[in-house]
């Protein structure tokens, strides 16, 4: 086939990132991290928000999203590569992740694979979510711990399933657990009474009682500025409540920096270099 001919270059990896106006550099951190890990591969990294490819481009600084960046690779001539998805949970971002690489194939000659995100198998979420929790516990094991996961927009969403076993589990793991959402299932400002009655319940109303609230987000980015400090105000009302202090190099608690995290990740594309005979 003559068009084959033009797939004269071996294997890429494109790491498939929401984005972050502020944060950004997190991701670029991550991308050197995949870069060490994989010396042997190209690697690229897409960002799927429009209004972080947008407003980055206000200052100078260039991305594409994961269409832009596939047709890229598939026109420099990869024969092979896989996408990462660089998410929590397999809900809507890995969702759309998944339509782009499948609409691909339709007409790339290129063997192009997509690995599963953060916590998506029943094993490494359990390990690592029991990590986490004891982690952050080390320094005040009575501690009341409220985590904050994203969330999703609508209830019958492919992965959801993922969002409920981490919330699930977390409160199964220790009754000091609280778990809330951004703006999905739960959303902290409908169930804020609720989250309160059981903060109060577990602290006998005791204002001096700790609770940390604990960012379920890859990137400390404009969510963490917002949303998490004025759900800290709110909590501190009631309790002495303070965000999560962060045990990586950044002074604000993040996922993507945490070495387990990154093993996770590094894990994911090995299963998917397996599965192209490499």
């Amino acid at each position: 086939m003559k068009r084959y001919r033009h797939y004269n270059k071996e294997t890429a990896i494109i790491l498939s990132c929401f984005g972050s106006v502020i944060e950004q550099e997190k991701y670029l951190a991550f991308e050197a991290f995949v870069k060490e890990s994989f010396g042997e591969f190209s690697v690229f990294t897409a960002f799927s928000s429009k209004m972080v490819i947008k407003e980055l481009a206000k200052k100078g600084e260039v991305y594409k999203n994961l269409p832009q960046v596939m047709a890229d690779v598939d026109m420099e001539g990869y024969k092979r590569y896989i996408v990462v998805s660089v998410n929590i949970f397999p809900t809507d971002e890995h969702e759309v992740l998944t339509r782009m690489v499948k609409g691909f194939r339709e007409f790339s000659l290129a063997n192009i694979r997509y690995t599963t995100p953060l916590l998506h198998k029943t094993k490494e979420t359990s390990n690592y979510l029991n990590f986490l929790d004891a982690k952050i516990r080390q320094k005040n094991s009575d501690v009341i711990n409220l985590y904050i996961i994203h969330g999703v927009p609508v209830l019958n969403l492919a992965g959801l399933e993922a969002v409920n076993y981490t919330a699930n589990f977390l409160k199964m793991i220790n009754e000091k657990n609280l778990t809330c959402s951004l703006e999905g299932e739960f959303p902290f400002f409908a169930i804020k009474d609720a989250i309160k009655r059981d903060i109060l319940k577990l602290t006998a109303g005791d204002k001096k009682a700790k609770v940390q609230i604990v960012p379920m987000l890859l990137v400390s980015g404009n969510h963490y500025d917002n949303d998490m400090k004025e759900i800290c105000e709110e909590v501190g009302e009631y309790c002495d409540a303070t965000i999560v202090e962060s045990f990586t190099q950044d002074e604000k608690f993040n996922l993507i920096e945490q070495e387990e995290v990154r093993e996770i990740f590094r894990a994911n594309i090995e299963v998917e270099i397996k599965k192209l005979g490499l």
